[in-house]
């Protein structure tokens, strides 16, 4: 390819005309529509996925702030996005017909990435690789997975309380995920397991190093540090919980002392996140200097 077709392609727009525009967002609408629409309000009614809201918000602000570089990645569509599209579309059907909601949203994603590699090619694919890939986390987890995952955190989190409260010399003794008080029996349910917290502080934790950290070793190990820190807090809540319903009895902790709670938890998993991405900043430099 010459120099001229070169400096072409660079400035060539992607342009679609109104009417394919239409029709492709007609098509997309007719197909996933029904999906969307039951993934919305499965984010308003189930209190784990609430942060779905927020996930498409913030990969439309990443674009808007990219949007000067993205017009400047050369246009090169490709024919295999086709067939990646009609995968997407396979994956649709099977999901469908086998009713697994996970397979039948995921395959959107698989949409557009084909839609994007058939329009514009490789470079504007790769270009928008990450805002792509962070809509997998507006995506509520498969029922099968999620049962795996939610059981384990919630005998970890009553196994934590109970040694936890056990330090703070209360009575307590622990049947499973239910912790016997001398005056109640608590309970660590699935909403208490922390899967909740997980999931927000893990797409908090991305969305966090995408702006303020460039070093990838340095947002994984944020992402990673996430686990510990979200099964930490949600031991911690339980814990006050378990010390206020001993202490006051259990209508102290319910209603409003919950609710404040969990927040006041949530916030300082946030607090543990910022300390973390400081250590690690000054983890290079120190390493640097000592090693000169």
């Amino acid at each position: 390819m010459s120099t001229a077709t070169q400096a072409a392609a660079r400035v060539v727009p992607l342009e679609i005309s109104l009417p394919k525009g239409l029709v492709v967002a007609g098509l997309v609408a007719a197909l996933y529509g029904p999906l969307l629409t039951q993934m919305v309000v499965q984010w308003w009614q189930d209190p784990d996925y609430g942060h779905g809201f927020v996930v498409p918000l913030f990969v439309a602000y990443v674009l808007y702030q990219r949007r000067h570089d993205l017009r400047q990645v050369s246009l090169e569509p490709s024919n295999l996005g086709f067939p990646l599209m009609l995968g997407a579309i396979g994956l649709l059907l099977v999901g469908t017909l086998g009713a697994e909601l996970f397979i039948s949203r995921s395959s959107l994603l698989f949409l557009l990435a084909g839609m994007i590699l058939f329009f514009a090619g490789w470079k504007m694919l790769r270009a928008v690789a990450f805002p792509l890939a962070f809509l997998v986390l507006m995506i509520p987890l498969p029922a099968l997975i999620y049962n795996q995952v939610t059981f384990p955190l919630q005998l970890l989190a009553s196994r934590l309380a109970s040694n936890s409260l056990e330090l703070f010399g209360i009575p307590v003794l622990r049947e499973g995920n239910v912790l016997v008080l001398p005056n109640y029996s608590l309970e660590v349910v699935e909403a208490c397991s922390g899967i909740r917290s997980l999931m927000s502080l893990i797409a908090l934790a991305i969305a966090y190093g995408y702006f303020v950290e460039r070093r990838l070793w340095a947002r994984i190990t944020l992402v990673v540090f996430m686990l510990p820190i979200a099964v930490a807090s949600n031991a911690l809540r339980v814990v006050g919980a378990g010390a206020v319903t001993y202490v006051w009895g259990p209508q102290y902790a319910e209603g409003f002392f919950h609710f404040f709670q969990g927040w006041l938890i949530f916030v300082s998993a946030v607090a543990c996140m910022l300390l973390v991405h400081w250590f690690l900043s000054h983890l290079v430099p120190l390493r640097r200097a000592a090693s000169a």
